[in-house]
C-alpha cells in the first residue's frame, strides 16, 4: 500500500460546508489525525482509525501523521475551516523541514476549506469585500506587543480585519486590549461584527461599533471583524447587512 498525506479543511462547522474533495479523502482515509474535537467530526467507521491530540500539540500530531504516512497509511489531518489559515498546514510543512529526510518523499497535499473568516463575513453580506487583513489575536505564538502594533498598522492602512482567537479564559484581557487600541486608531463609531458558531445551530450574530462593544461578546468561537472607514451599513428587518464597497479609495 503506497501511503499519502492530506492536509484538509472541514469548514466552519456544518457539514454542508465541507468541499466534496475533502470528502472523497475522508473516505480514502485509513487514519485521521487532528485536535479532538475536529477528528470527532470525522464520523467512525471500519477501517478508520482516529487519532484525537490536544490543541497544543501541533507539532508532535504533524510528526506522527508524517510517519503514519511513510508507514502505508493514507493519513487525513484534519483542521477546521481552511487549513492554511491558522491551522495545521504550516505546522505539517514546519514538522516536514525539521524532521526526517524520508517524509519528504512522501505525496502530500492541502486541500482547502471554507474558513470561518469568509463564513462569518459572508452571514452578513461583505464586509470583506475591499482590501483586508486577518489577525490571530493569541499570544500563545507571538508576542503581545506584535499583535498589538500589526493592530495599529492595520488600523493606519484602513484594513478591514478579522480577528481569530480573541479572548479565551485563560487570556482576558488581550481582546479588552484590543478594543482600546482600536477605538484609538479608528475612533468609536467603526463596525465591528461578532459572529459566533457560523453555520451551526448555536450561531449568533450581532453587529455594532467599537464605542458599543464589549470584551464579552467575543469568546474562542467567535470570529470578529471590524470594517474600514468606508465599511457601510444597510438596515434591514433582524441582522443588518455589512458591506465594503470595492470601490473605496
Amino acid at each position: 500500500m503506497s501511503g499519502w498525506l492530506k492536509i484538509v479543511g472541514l469548514g466552519p462547522g456544518a457539514d454542508a460546508m465541507i468541499t466534496p474533495e475533502v470528502s472523497a479523502a475522508l473516505l480514502e482515509a485509513t487514519d485521521v489525525v487532528g485536535y479532538v474535537p475536529y477528528v470527532n467530526r470525522v464520523a467512525p467507521r471500519a477501517g478508520l482509525v482516529r487519532h484525537g491530540s490536544d490543541n497544543r500539540e501541533e507539532i508532535r500530531r504533524a510528526e506522527q501523521a508524517l510517519q503514519l504516512a511513510l508507514e502505508g497509511q493514507r493519513v487525513v489531518v484534519v483542521s477546521s475551516g481552511d487549513p492554511g489559515v491558522f491551522a495545521m498546514a504550516a505546522a505539517v510543512f514546519e514538522a516536514l523541514e525539521a524532521g526526517d529526510a524520508q517524509w519528504r518523499t512522501l505525496d502530500i497535499q492541502v486541500l482547502p476549506g471554507i474558513s470561518a473568516m469568509l463564513a462569518a463575513s459572508a452571514s452578513v453580506g461583505a464586509p470583506l469585500g475591499h482590501d483586508f487583513c486577518c489577525i490571530n489575536l493569541s499570544d500563545n505564538l507571538k508576542p503581545w506587543a506584535l499583535i498589538e502594533k500589526r493592530l495599529r498598522l492595520a488600523a493606519e492602512a484602513d484594513f478591514a480585519m478579522a480577528f481569530y482567537n480573541p479572548r479565551s479564559k485563560a487570556r482576558p484581557a488581550g481582546f479588552e486590549r484590543t478594543l482600546e487600541v482600536l477605538r484609538e486608531a479608528c475612533g468609536p463609531d467603526r463596525l465591528i461584527i461578532f459572529a459566533r458558531a457560523v453555520s451551526t445551530p448555536e450561531e449568533a450574530i450581532r453587529v455594532t461599533t467599537l464605542e458599543q462593544a464589549t470584551p464579552d461578546m467575543a469568546d474562542m468561537r467567535t470570529l470578529v471583524i471590524v470594517g474600514s472607514q468606508q465599511t457601510r451599513l444597510i438596515e434591514r428587518s433582524g441582522v443588518p447587512l455589512v458591506y465594503t464597497p470595492r470601490s473605496s479609495q
